[in-house]
């Protein structure tokens, strides 16, 4: 693996590095004292401070406050990135065409600049999520219960997308809300705004939150809009293991 360091280089050593870092499509940190300026979708500015700036050899440009996990300001792969040092300051431009924007950064002080090229071709393998779930449904309707038939996905309504849309052995509408997590009152509010969406075939519109756990407020508001609750764990092994657990359910 290539590495690279340097504490306090100077502003010309600087771009010099990052020109080098760009050319080779290396993984490039640098630890420095600038201000941000957006303009795209939207404009923002941010005044001077201490940032970590990290920009990848597939030109993703992220840049991090010392808080808060997300980045304050960042832009996809494929970004174009150009380096200069103008006024005694360095600046680093990541300009996209579509849509139309550019971020920008002047440097006035750079604390460490760092930039190595590694071996990494892996994919991460995910299990757990939401998406575990739907998929765990569709192929076992009858998790949810005997007779019913998921009819589409991601259904679409004025107040969002629904998990999963599906009819019960009756013919009535099935709305199925999601969480992979233990499922709190606000869980409860979109499956109703969900039903609400429906109130023509009031009469004939379940709601089933499924989750591993409730809240107990969430339970008070469920039985109180007359809705049904799963409890339903997501798979939790990769695909790459060989067998498959689903944890058992009951309805409530």
């Amino acid at each position: 693996m290539l590495l690279e360091i340097k504490e306090n280089p100077s502003n010309s050593e600087a771009v010099e590095l990052v020109e080098e870092a760009f050319l080779k499509r290396a993984f490039l940190v640098l630890i420095v004292c600038c201000k941000v300026n957006y303009d795209g979708r939207a404009v923002s500015k941010l005044g001077l401070g201490e940032r970590t700036i990290i920009i990848k050899g597939d030109g993703s440009f992220i840049i991090h406050q010392d808080r808060k996990l997300e980045p304050v300001n960042w832009q996809p792969p494929k970004t174009k990135l150009k380096v200069i040092l103008e006024d005694g300051n360095i600046k680093i431009t990541g300009k996209r065409r579509k849509p139309d924007e550019r971020l920008e950064l002047e440097i006035t002080k750079v604390h460490v600049i760092s930039y190595h090229q590694g071996s990494d071709r892996e994919d991460i393998e995910m299990a757990g999520y939401e998406e575990d779930m739907r998929q765990m449904i569709l192929k076992n309707p009858e998790l949810i219960e005997k007779g019913f038939r998921p009819t589409s996905t991601e259904y679409q309504t004025a107040q969002g997308f629904i998990d999963i849309f599906g009819k019960d052995n009756t013919g009535k509408i099935v709305i199925i809300e999601l969480k992979s997590r233990k499922a709190g009152i606000n869980a409860v509010k979109q499956l109703k705004r969900y039903m609400d969406c429906f109130l023509d075939h009031k009469d004939f519109v379940r709601g089933i939150l499924v989750s591993p756990s409730l809240t107990e407020d969430a339970r008070e508001l469920l039985e109180k809009n007359k809705m049904e609750h799963i409890n339903l764990s997501p798979p939790k092994e990769l695909k790459s293991q060989s067998k498959t657990t689903l944890d058992s359910f009951k309805h409530n």
